[in-house]
């Protein structure tokens, strides 16, 4: 048996008759703590304006200038704020990603971001004018004056800059024609934005001078904050791969363009996984060290392998192809609510389009053996199926249905009526879906169509 063979995950292990499925580590997710993370960012939130607002007095407001510094303040506080609040959202908190899921809070970060940006300009703009109305001087004087003669403005003024740049990449348009590895690096600029305003913030900001334990609380939600994205995003991971000591242990080409990475470890089976998740896997090559991508697995672990499958679209996934045996590997993880705790019935959908099926394979192997399973995947070609035979053996042990819709998007057309068809019971079922974001979308908006709710029906679109 040659040693590709050897580490193959087997087909169906979790579903073999003469055994039930096996123990995942780990807890299910609690939504209560996605409640109790809300009520502490709303607390949070009203607890900064208060501070704003009670910093002000009737004679700082009446003085010439003083009602646009008064709002610069407010602004400058709030925009600190969900910074802060955008930062914890991404900061990888196990317990909340476990509740929450990376793809909502990714989104969550998204829709809060312009509102930063947009504050921190209204500050600079508003405190410019408003002082240089107090001095009677225009407000290109007053810039001069706040870059060369106020503490630490300069730094600020540095981080306001690195702000603007990443807001502006952050903008759909651009994130689109930037490599995800241009987009990564330049977010990470938003560590040392915050960093580089943070001084000026205490330093000058009235509602922190000669009030030394508003000053204090305030430093303390930064440092809880720094805490958190050192603890998480750095310490964690690396006590876990020190511990893991992954490594590549094959590469196999399951269609064009598509591959299979296969890893050995070590005490991979006290990894709390489920089916559905993925990892930022960084592979340790000279090309391909700076950058971690986030792959779904494409099989439950067996320790002391784990397996991922890509599709050689981007330079990093094309990369992959070409890793060599022994290469080093860090993960982080897992992530994601694309999972069975999502599932709130017992017929589920599994309905995935090309490389899209990785997770839905991990998933299929992962649900309780009493779950009705249809399961639903689009190709271009029969050799573009990925995992073909693997998701064949699994819904046949389990006495499942298998679609495969193979032909041009125009000549199948995965639409509600075709859905229907497919899943009468769409409405009663758990409809998880996954491959490229406009696939999802038609897909999910079928599936509401035909009666899905909305709660029902859990998407992994691979974006970014």
């Amino acid at each position: 048996m040659t040693p590709t063979a050897q580490v193959r995950p087997r087909p169906t292990p979790a579903l073999d008759g003469r055994r039930g499925p096996r123990r995942r580590p780990g807890h299910a997710p609690r939504p209560v703590v996605a409640d109790a993370f809300a009520a502490l960012v709303g607390l949070g939130l009203g607890a900064t304006l208060a501070l704003a607002i009670t910093g002000e007095t009737r004679g700082t407001l009446a003085a010439p200038g003083g009602m646009l510094v008064a709002g610069a303040r407010l602004a400058a506080l709030v925009g600190t704020y969900l910074m802060l609040v955008m930062v914890v959202l991404l900061a990888r908190l196990p317990w909340l990603e476990r509740a929450v899921g990376q793809d909502r809070l990714v989104r969550w970060h998204r829709r809060i971001g312009p509102w930063p940006i947009v504050l921190i300009t209204a500050h600079v703009v508003l405190v410019t004018l408003g002082y240089a109305q107090m001095a009677k001087i225009g407000a290109l004087h007053q810039c001069w004056t706040f870059l060369t003669s106020y503490p630490d403005i300069l730094a600020a003024a540095a981080g306001f800059g690195l702000l603007l740049m990443v807001g502006v990449t952050s903008v759909r348009i651009a994130r689109r024609r930037l490599k995800y590895e241009t987009w990564w690096l330049i977010h990470l600029y938003t560590y040392l934005a915050l960093a580089l305003a943070f001084a000026h913030q205490i330093a000058t900001g009235v509602s922190f001078v000669g009030h030394p334990l508003t000053r204090a609380v305030w430093i303390a939600v930064w440092l809880a904050t720094a805490g958190l994205v050192v603890v998480f995003r750095v310490l964690q991971p690396l006590v876990r791969n020190l511990v893991f000591r992954l490594r590549v242990v094959s590469v196999e080409e399951e269609t064009p363009g598509v591959y299979s990475v296969i890893c050995a470890g070590h005490g991979l089976g006290r990894l709390p996984v489920s089916g559905g998740q993925f990892f930022h896997w960084r592979f340790l090559t000279k090309d391909l060290w700076l950058h971690a991508h986030p792959y779904s697995l494409s099989a439950l672990p067996q320790p002391p392998y784990l397996r991922l499958t890509v599709k050689g679209l981007g330079e990093h996934s094309r990369a992959v192809a070409g890793l060599q045996p022994g290469t080093r590997v860090l993960i982080e993880g897992p992530y994601g609510s694309f999972t069975k705790h999502a599932r709130s019935s017992e017929s589920v959908a599994l309905i995935g389009a090309g490389v899209g099926v990785t997770p839905l394979r991990a998933l299929l192997e992962d649900l309780p053996p009493s779950v009705d399973v249809t399961v639903v995947l689009r190709a271009s070609t029969v050799d573009d199926l990925v995992h073909r035979d693997e998701v064949a053996a699994l819904v046949d042990r389990r006495g499942g249905r298998l679609h495969e819709l193979v032909g041009s998007r125009r000549k199948i057309r995965l639409d509600a009526r075709l859905l229907r068809k497919l899943v009468p019971d769409i409405a009663a079922s758990d409809v998880y879906v996954c491959g490229p974001s406009g696939f999802t979308k038609s897909v999910s908006a079928a599936a509401r169509r035909l009666g899905a709710s909305r709660d029902r029906i859990h998407v992994e679109a691979f974006s970014f």
